[in-house]
């Protein structure tokens, strides 16, 4: 049984994690760590999906951020990083440990999700204010065309604003793959490659000197091995304690060549007389979809394609992986220099303005529309839905987890109708879920990972997962592996380390 303690970890070797995010979900990742020789965060992630997310963000960092010491940062998601801003404007003035990759993303997704944040407050303040003030406007403000600005809304403050943003990413320190720094005093960081996105790492930190030394390692997100475009995750070989992820822990994903499969045949099916949406992270799963699509053309698979990249956020992300060309796998660097020979069979248009964006809106067929948010709650991809759910010509491409609460999910478990901009919208496109291109390991690749530890961790927490989810994947790492100690913690728990 978890036990919930409150208060530090003050006697000499003791060590104590808190879960802040992502124990019993899948967002939010948030775990601190709490030692004589420091107090740290693990992540800083953003809780999305479902009616309360609001409510978890405003309240997430409930304790002193000043206290802080550092951050470890295993990779650039919103999930994971969202709430960093927030953290440096609540007090935080400490270093935040990053790979290279994952510091240069941040750059441009931390910015982007400020600039969400204000939009939505501005958003939120305008309909309060024509909440309030329209009885006013029926007893004469109408009348003489005068109108109010907007009060302020307390909850409709912005978590954080551009400048928290830009405050926080002076904070970044680099670090390199395999290479051990001192973060402070008597604990040792170092990153591993997780095979997830870019810049995606493993976290290795030893806590004490001597004998009393305990490694603690945080696989962050685990990548599926054989994916396009990145390496597979890099074995660890042992912990003392270890906390694991476990978002497709019950299930296992399609191979590389059913998916190519699945895709071919939604390509062929669909844009002789309609388009194919495919809502895409901008970081990682954009640049894994463009792979498959130009691979698909280069095998003959697939017709001259256009595609249209609609997210400034993930052209930004593009250029950003090109620049870390030498580190991809060698399929990409081969398939990118056949794309540099044959330019008119794959093109691809990054949008940029409001403007470029909804011209895409006048296609009514042939194009293939590569947008973000991932799971369909922001951004652009919101009005290529609005347009093409209706169309039964049309198909919606899935190829990343829907968390629940989500829009994205609602279309997968077969809504016949969805809410966009306060309309209601009918879902008549074919709607595929094509789950091999997914970023997580499924769950052969996470007890694959997980086999390469020489013996058991004494003390094992399975998060990052939905609740049935993270019970049943630690119940198997039980069966399977045969590990002694493996607990599901709840949000919220603080659990001292014997």
């Amino acid at each position: 049984m978890t036990t919930i303690e409150r208060g530090p970890a003050s006697a000499a070797g003791a060590v104590a994690i808190s879960f802040l995010g992502a124990a019993g979900e899948v967002t939010g990742s948030c775990f601190r760590v709490d030692c004589a020789q420091a107090r740290f965060l693990v992540d800083c992630g953003m809780f999305q999906g479902g009616r309360d997310a609001d409510e978890k963000n405003a309240s997430a960092l409930d304790f002193d951020a000043a206290t802080l010491d550092f951050v470890v940062l295993t990779h650039a998601h919103i999930d994971h990083s969202g709430l960093l801003p927030r953290l440096t404007a609540r007090g935080f003035r400490g270093p935040i440990y990053a790979t290279p990759a994952t510091a240069d993303l941040a750059g441009v997704m931390l910015p982007d999700s400020a600039h969400i944040q204000e939009k939505e407050s501005e958003w939120a303040r305008e309909r309060e204010h024509d909440r309030r003030s329209a009885p006013r406007r029926a007893q004469g403000e109408r009348r003489a065309g005068h109108r109010a600005p907007p009060e302020p809304v307390a909850d409709a403050l912005p978590l954080y604003t551009l400048a928290d943003a830009e405050r926080c990413l002076r904070q970044f320190r680099p670090l390199a793959y395999d290479v051990e720094t001192d973060p402070r005093p008597g604990i040792a960081l170092r990153f591993r490659d997780a095979g997830h996105i870019l810049g995606s790492a493993i976290a290795e930190i030893r806590i004490g000197d001597g004998g009393a030394r305990r490694k603690l390692v945080f696989s962050g997100d685990i990548g599926q091995p054989g994916r396009p475009v990145l390496g597979d995750p890099t074995p660890v070989p042992d912990a003392d304690v270890l906390v694991v992820e476990s978002t497709y822990g019950d299930r296992l994903h399609k191979d590389l060549a059913t998916t190519y499969d699945e895709f071919a045949g939604v390509l062929a099916r669909t844009l002789p007389r309609g388009n194919v949406v495919i809502p895409a992270f901008a970081v990682g799963r954009t640049q894994e979809v463009l792979y498959v699509l130009a691979d698909l053309v280069r095998l003959g698979r697939a017709p001259a394609l256009t595609i249209f990249v609609d997210s400034p956020l993930a052209t930004r992300a593009t250029e950003i992986t090109a620049r870390y060309a030498p580190i991809l796998d060698r399929e990409s660097r081969d398939l990118a220099a056949w794309q540099a020979r044959h330019r008119d069979r794959v093109r691809v248009v990054f949008t940029e303005s409001p403007q470029d964006s909804m011209a895409i809106n006048e296609i009514r067929s042939g194009a293939v529309i590569v947008a973000a948010s991932g799971m369909c709650d922001a951004g652009r991809v919101k009005h290529h839905l609005r347009l093409n759910l209706p169309r039964p010509e049309c198909a919606i491409v899935f190829t990343g987890f829907q968390a629940g609460g989500t829009l994205g999910r609602q279309i997968v478990d077969g809504a016949a109708h969805v809410r966009l901009f306060r309309q209601d919208v009918a879902v008549r496109a074919s709607v595929h879920t094509i789950g091999g291109l997914s970023a997580h390991g499924d769950q052969a690749a996470l007890l694959g990972w997980l086999a390469g530890f020489r013996r058991p961790p004494a003390r094992v927490f399975v998060v990052h997962g939905e609740r049935d989810t993270a019970l049943g994947f630690g119940a198997l790492i039980r069966e399977r592996l045969h590990w002694p100690s493996v607990e599901i913690p709840t949000r919220g728990d603080r659990i001292p380390l014997a």
